[in-house]
């Protein structure tokens, strides 16, 4: 008999992961099913291959192109061709090779027995809310519908972050120009009028010296600030890969003027909408909830989803487990607990993303159309100090002249 490491759910909705011993997945998977367990995969222990439990490193996945493949997919399903042929004809006709050569694989593993959604699973490349919706529909028989589902949501989710990055474009390319040009003027123009007063004996006012120390200092030193400041982005890259320093660095950008507001709303919509759509898919609310959290990249409300999720399993309300938690908004707690109230919950959790991915949109906006302005005017008075600084001098000079 083989060993498998297997990964269910018990009758009181707590996810457990245990090793045990069948004569293959299918006879140990019937066993759980009976059992009125909800078995999430079953791989073999300690074999090699893409089925296997090492360690793998995260691997990113075009989301426009799978957006693109799932449409095909549902496409070809629906008229009737088979999974194994469905995914043959796609994986060779893909344009993105890496997606590609994914999809071999997930077929190879479906053709050799495995599921359908333990073989995405084990790639490590597809979002969990993706794996977890098609493990439902294996279960449910509405592999279509969850496929359709899945792209509705992707094609919204994938509005609004465009929306969020179109309206950041400007001002990043903004402080990218006026940081490329205090470079220049710190670095090449100081300097070469520090070389013209020097040789011209001139005595330098207070702020033209100043400025005339820091343009030599940056000149003479840019290498160093160069390798200081790689070294240090470097290392705040090292800290950040622990979860407590993931948490204490969100916990900051939650305490941002303005666009901490903004921050966590655009978090708690994203996940309002994961969770919605699992929901709607006939996934249970315990198995939503760490599937939902564990799509967010955001270390500090995947925390609160867990500890939400616990008091929910001991079977208080969820919108009570989200409110103890103090990061959720109050609007959209009290949505949430109307929603469980009129056991209308996936379609409040929708209602609760619109509202706030609408009202992020909105705030973003408005503080973009306050930030370009103060750009621009950092950018004007520190102009300004550089030219009347190095001038100062010359102006005294022509005075002396006459």
């Amino acid at each position: 008999m083989a060993e498998f490491v297997l990964k269910y759910a018990d009758s009181q909705g707590q996810v457990r992961q245990q090793v045990e011993s069948a004569v293959s997945e299918v006879e140990l998977r019937d066993r759980y099913s009976q059992k009125g367990f909800l078995v999430y995969s079953i791989r073999p222990r300690g074999r090699a291959g893409v089925l296997s439990g090492g360690f793998r490193r995260p691997k990113k996945l075009d989301l426009a192109q799978f957006l693109i493949f799932n449409q095909q997919f549902m496409t070809l399903i629906r008229a009737g061709l088979p999974i194994l042929k469905s995914l043959e004809l796609l994986s060779s006709s893909l344009s993105s090779p890496k997606l590609a050569e994914y999809i071999r694989q997930v077929r190879e593993d479906v053709k050799s027995g495995a599921l359908l959604s333990d073989a995405m699973r084990a790639q490590g490349a597809f979002p969990p809310i993706y794996t977890t919706s098609i493990m439902a529909g294996e279960k449910s028989g509405s592999l279509v519908e969850v496929i359709e589902r899945y792209v509705n949501y992707q094609k919204l989710a994938l509005a609004v972050r465009k929306k969020v990055l179109v309206s950041l474009l400007y001002p990043s390319l903004l402080i990218v120009l006026v940081t490329g040009l205090v470079i220049f003027l710190v670095t090449y123009v100081v300097p070469n009028f520090a070389e013209l007063y020097a040789s011209m004996q001139a005595e330098l006012p207070p702020m033209t010296q100043a400025l005339v120390y820091i343009g030599l200092a940056a000149k003479k030193h840019i290498l160093f600030f160069a390798a200081g400041a790689v070294l240090a982005v470097f290392l705040f890259s090292l800290w950040l890969r622990t979860e407590r320093a993931k948490a204490q660095f969100d916990r900051l950008k939650l305490r941002l003027p303005l666009f901490g507001n903004i921050w966590i709303k655009y978090q708690v919509a994203q996940f309002s909408r994961v969770l919605s759509t699992l929901l709607v898919g006939g996934i249970p609310l315990l198995q939503a909830l760490e599937t939902s959290g564990d799509s967010l990249g955001n270390q500090l409300l995947r925390n609160s989803i867990r500890s939400a999720g616990k008091l929910v399993r001991e079977g208080r309300p969820l919108s009570a487990g989200l409110q103890q938690t103090g990061i959720f908004p109050r609007l959209a707690v009290e949505m949430i607990e109307v929603g469980e109230s009129t056991g209308a919950l996936p379609a409040m959790l929708n209602s609760v993303a619109e509202f706030f991915e609408e009202d992020v949109n909105t705030r973003m906006t408005a503080a973009l159309s306050l930030i370009e302005p103060l750009i621009m005017l950092v950018m004007g008075v520190f102009v300004a100090f550089v030219l009347v600084s190095l001038y100062l001098p010359i102006f005294s000079l022509a005075e002396k002249i006459h």
